[in-house]
């Protein structure tokens, strides 16, 4: 959900960038790919930062083992 979010808001960042401010449409794009990416690598991550910090134990498809 939260890279939907990421999205969604890195792509009005990209409309309102390239319309209204004057920024380049690939440099205001390079924000929104930022975003989704940093989003994505934070879903990535947290399973295993919980896991490590003791928080919660993380499922085997969070692992990894679920295909």
């Amino acid at each position: 959900m939260s890279v939907l979010v990421a999205l969604t808001v890195g792509l009005v960042w990209w409309l309102v960038a390239w319309s209204l401010l004057g920024i380049g449409a690939f440099d205001a794009f390079l924000v929104t790919v930022a975003l989704v990416v940093g989003a994505a690598a934070w879903m990535i991550v947290k399973p295993f930062l919980d896991q490590i910090m003791g928080r919660e134990a993380a499922s085997g498809e969070e692992r990894g083992a679920g295909f």
